[in-house]
């Protein structure tokens, strides 16, 4: 289990379609990749911003975490709804920790993660908006995302520090009451008919 990308975005314009119309809302999904030690505080990394402290950011939201496993999964999906191939940076998902080899369905909520000097709790998983939409490109990435459970997970900063790309990832069970899948799954049910 490894960092395989540190990712921090700051608040800028994002093209959304509604109702045929198109809108530009205020947004930080666009995270970028950056090298080195990146200081984590208490809520955040240091120069990352969010747009929306109502459903971002905030103690229980501090770092937004995604597998890198699912990149192939979303890179496919865009490829079929835009009808052509291109690879996603890392943060294209608006995570600030892409991680290799920790996936939803191993993780509960409390678990702890020590990351260089950084240690770190799981705090539910995300709950997709119409921003991703947007980012993603097309209109049903959202629903995809919860029928998936391809969401990633919300972490609290319990001990700050710095981490980068390539550390570590120690993980210590928390008290295993809930795990993120079922969370996931709580979510799924009464949705929509399935996508795929």
């Amino acid at each position: 289990m490894r960092v395989i990308s540190v990712n921090r975005g700051s608040v800028t314009r994002l093209q959304v379609e509604q109702s045929g119309t198109l809108h530009r809302i205020a947004s930080a999904i666009h995270k970028q990749p950056v090298a080195g030690n990146v200081e984590i505080r208490k809520l955040g990394l240091e120069g990352d911003e969010q747009a929306d402290l109502t459903v971002h950011g905030g103690l229980d939201k501090a770092v937004y975490a995604y597998p890198v496993e699912h990149y192939a999964f979303w890179e496919e999906q865009r490829a079929a709804a835009l009808k052509r191939e291109e690879a996603l940076p890392f943060g294209a998902m608006g995570e600030n920790l892409t991680l290799e080899g920790l996936l939803e369905q191993d993780l509960w909520i409390g678990d702890r993660l020590a990351i260089g000097t950084v240690v770190l709790a799981v705090t539910e998983p995300r709950r997709p908006c119409f921003k991703f939409a947007a980012r993603m490109g097309f209109s049903h990435a959202v629903k995809m995302m919860v029928q998936s459970g391809f969401t990633g997970f919300y972490l609290r900063v319990l001990q700050t520090g710095t981490l980068q790309s390539g550390d570590a990832i120690s993980l210590t069970p928390g008290p295993r009451a809930v795990a993120l899948a079922q969370i996931n799954q709580q979510r799924y049910r009464g949705r929509q008919r399935d996508l795929f």
